[in-house]
């Protein structure tokens, strides 16, 4: 039994290390990747395959002091109408090199807030993602909700482009939590936004909280969660805040005396899972709740969940198709990114080109460790032999991948046969734990606390 003392003389109070939602992490995609070898890739997606699509929406009314993520403020409906014009060309061109039958079996969109295009918008870019390829007849179709930036109007063009998956951020329901984050939101408007969308027909619903906010305590997220499951979700992600001021400047408005410590941000966790696991949601993963007849936990079940830049997911596809500015395609082939900034993304698909600014192409080794990664992140134990079947590669190499963790890592973990876990009370460990199987450099201020 792993007691807080005994997590803290392994570390997992002081650590930052990789959430491990793609293998090699972001921070050593390469730059000068150049758009020809990811127009080869899309040309190498075979025929009828089913695929996912990232769309990315980088706009924001407001600019959430907490969020880490790429986003712009605006307005206007000026600039997001040419961005939308430029995601239209992005989706031609690829288009263009698709093999016939190519059809998508997910489809996200995210931000930023997908749910700022007016109406007319969501339709226009429906249009523009079908006249590319086509979505399979049982494909899920999820987008990204701001109840603060939502109505009766966008509600109904989301509900007829043929969303049935809904995500929302509610981050945490306390007032004077939400004023410190800049993220008023209250639980009577998120409410709304819900009933809106179950009056419409759709009744998948995952939500996000976050852990670790400044003036947390675990009297205010108990009630935080309670809300939160009072609103019915079906799947729950539970995410520790990533305080990284130097990399998100907005960061530097949140007092960062008023953030709880490491020991205290265990506590928070601990908490909310308890509630969520005590309202009868399955534990998945590291950070994820889903209840038994949400199709993530019976893909955790079956043992097909996967890890991707959404976090867990029941999408098998292997091909992740991203498009808009910053997003992140995967491919069997590797990693690509687009151009980050929005006026380099929009002058690079607007002279008929695909906007990859960076990249990385697997290597054998590569796709090996992110499997490993992969398992252990989504169940807490790798079989070995099972593994190297299905890759291909030598089961006495992947064991030897954890050759030395006993060491690094005492009474974690342990080895029968050729199936490594992770011990239960050792799971607050498991990115720690990961993170010796990843061999590449590793500058931590890039990432978040280990808890």
């Amino acid at each position: 039994m792993q007691t807080p003392s005994q997590l803290k003389r392994l570390g997992l109070f002081d650590a930052r290390v990789p959430r491990y939602t793609s293998y090699p992490t972001a921070p050593h995609f390469k730059a000068g990747f150049g758009p020809d070898t990811l127009a080869d890739w899309i040309s190498a997606i075979p025929q009828d395959e089913a695929v996912s699509l990232y769309v990315h929406i980088p706009f924001c009314r407001r600019l959430c002091w907490f969020c880490a993520c790429r986003t712009q403020g605006t307005s206007t409906a000026e600039p997001v109408a040419a961005y939308l014009d430029s995601l239209k060309q992005e989706l031609a061109t690829i288009g263009e090199l698709l093999a016939s039958g190519v059809k998508i079996e997910h489809l996200h969109w995210g931000g930023g807030t997908p749910t700022l295009l007016q109406p007319e918008m969501i339709g226009d870019l429906t249009n523009a993602i079908l006249n590319t390829m086509p979505l399979a007849g049982d494909a899920q179709f999820s987008v990204e909700i701001d109840p603060s930036e939502i109505d009766d109007a966008r509600l109904d063009a989301l509900a007829t482009a043929g969303m049935n998956r809904a995500s929302i951020g509610v981050q945490d329901f306390d007032p004077m939590i939400q004023e410190v984050i800049g993220r008023p939101q209250s639980y009577e408007i998120t409410k709304q936004a819900v009933d809106g969308l179950r009056t419409r027909g759709i009744d998948s619903l995952n939500m996000d909280i976050l852990y670790g906010l400044p003036h947390q305590n675990t009297t205010r997220i108990t009630d935080s969660v309670q809300k939160l499951i009072s609103l019915g979700p079906d799947r729950v992600a539970l995410f520790g805040y990533a305080h990284v001021p130097w990399m998100a400047r907005r960061q530097t408005l949140i007092p960062t005396e008023a953030l709880p410590s490491a020991e205290q941000r265990l506590e928070l966790y601990n908490t909310a899972r308890d509630l969520f696991i005590a309202a009868g949601y399955d534990e998945i993963g590291i950070d994820h709740f889903a209840l038994p007849s949400d199709g993530l936990a019976k893909a955790h079940a079956a043992g097909t969940m996967k890890r991707n830049f959404q976090g867990y997911t029941e999408d098998a596809s292997k091909v992740m198709i991203g498009v808009g500015a910053s997003s992140i395609a995967r491919y069997p082939q590797g990693y690509a990114q687009n151009e980050p900034a929005t006026s380099k993304y929009q002058a690079a698909v607007r002279s008929g080109k695909l906007a990859a600014a960076k990249g990385h192409t697997f290597s054998r080794e590569d796709i090996a460790r992110g499997r490993v990664i992969e398992e252990l992140l989504c169940y807490f134990r790798v079989d070995f032999a099972a593994l190297a079947r299905e890759l291909s590669y030598p089961a006495d190499e992947l064991i030897s991948m954890a050759q030395g963790l006993d060491d690094n890592m005492p009474g974690t973990t342990c080895i029968e046969g050729s199936v490594l876990t992770i011990d239960q009370s050792a799971r607050p460990l498991a990115r720690m734990i990961a993170r010796h199987f990843d061999v590449y450099e590793m500058n931590e201020s890039g990432h978040s606390q280990a808890v």
